[in-house]
């Protein structure tokens, strides 16, 4: 995969993948990460990106042509090499999509993304409306610009892609993937301060364990994001064990049920 970033700050995506999972997967060939200060295609002497909007108001918008120019750039590298259909244009804003693991799911699976970061405030309508494809938020709330949550999608992106991770299951149980939480995980040693590992996780019964965990999943779920489980088929016998925990009155406080 290859993945261009279109920003005003390049230095904050120097650490990040420098070290880590990042870094092993960019030297073993992956993933292709590549950097564009918005800055340089700007034709004035003072590099200008921004302007006034028309019709007043607070603060500066980014203006169109030298993001179109650094995207159409992009584009023509991209096809003169592998000759490909167009990419996707990322905008990280916060009035796109919610960000979700099917989103991190879909977007695995081409081979080229353009995330462009928004800054200020915003960019200039033209682009949203000729130049991007897609737009992304990673929440509900605003933050200074787009390279945070670009390094968010890049994260949840580039961890699923084939031979990124140590084993090619690392990413099956993860929370949300099944739409639902993940199971508790433990560790050596068996028992620390008193606390013991849940003794099924020893057994070596395999069967066993998965039932366990399977039931983990759902009680964790229900204890903490019940909204989820409204949104997963759950065979009848799950169905039945999500109402026996309800019953409990301590987990009944805690999922708001």
């Amino acid at each position: 995969m290859r993945i261009d970033v279109l920003t005003l700050f390049p230095q904050l995506f120097e650490a990040p993948f420098s070290f880590g999972i990042f870094k092993r997967a960019i030297d073993r060939g992956l993933v292709s990460i590549k950097i564009h200060n918005i800055r340089d295609y700007a034709h004035d002497k003072h590099k200008t990106v921004d302007d006034y909007p028309y019709g007043g108001g607070p603060g500066m918008v980014l203006k169109p042509e030298p993001i179109f120019e650094a995207v159409e750039a992009i584009k023509a590298d991209i096809l003169a090499k592998d000759k490909v259909s167009e990419p996707p244009v990322i905008l990280l804003t916060p009035q796109g999509r919610l960000f979700s693991q099917q989103m991190a799911q879909e977007l695995a699976k081409q081979s080229h993304l353009i995330l462009l970061c928004g800054h200020y405030e915003g960019v200039d309508e033209r682009v949203r409306e000729y130049l991007v494809t897609d737009e992304i938020s990673i929440g509900d709330y605003v933050l200074t610009g787009g390279e945070l949550p670009a390094l968010v999608v890049i994260d949840a992106v580039v961890r699923l892609l084939p031979g990124v991770l140590g084993s090619e299951e690392s990413p099956r149980d993860d929370s949300h993937v099944s739409g639902l939480l993940e199971y508790p995980q433990y560790t050596r040693p068996a028992e620390y301060r008193g606390w013991a590992v849940p003794e099924v996780l020893l057994s070596g019964n395999h069967a066993q364990i998965a039932k366990w965990r399977r039931e983990q999943v759902i009680r964790r779920t229900l204890e903490r994001r019940p909204d989820l489980l409204k949104k997963t088929n759950l065979c009848l016998e799950e169905r039945q064990l999500v109402e026996r925990l309800k019953r409990e009155p301590n987990l009944d406080k805690e999922s708001g049920e």
